[in-house]
């Protein structure tokens, strides 16, 4: 039996721009991606605190540094500069491997 667990989390960020003439995606910083684990292209899941959306998507690679939180395509619609978000990514295990499983989170400080 397989079963989807938390993976990872990316939490107290927020949304820096959005860019509704796009294909689709969330772009991030380089480095949240890097400690969580999140690989470009990867399906994740962002909910928004402040409007209680929750859609799913693909991590795109946003530069290195860049506190980049970019809501591109159909998803700019689901959010604004400012809102605080999570990314959440997940993995599908097997019954042998959920003991001693433990997912990543990522906190990172809104104001800087």
């Amino acid at each position: 039996m397989f079963r989807t667990f938390l993976n990872a989390k990316i939490r107290d960020i927020r949304i820096t721009a959005t860019h509704l003439e796009y294909e689709g995606s969330i772009t991030l910083d380089e480095d949240w991606l890097e400690r969580a684990g999140i690989l470009p292209n990867e399906e994740v899941q962002v909910l928004n605190l402040e409007s209680a959306e929750r859609f799913t998507t693909y991590a795109i690679l946003g530069s290195r540094g860049s506190r980049a939180v970019e809501l591109n395509g159909p998803a700019a619609h689901l959010g604004k500069v400012g809102d605080r978000v999570m990314v959440l990514s997940y993995a599908i295990l097997h019954q042998d491997e959920i003991e001693g499983h433990e997912p990543v989170i990522v906190s990172v400080d809104p104001e800087g």
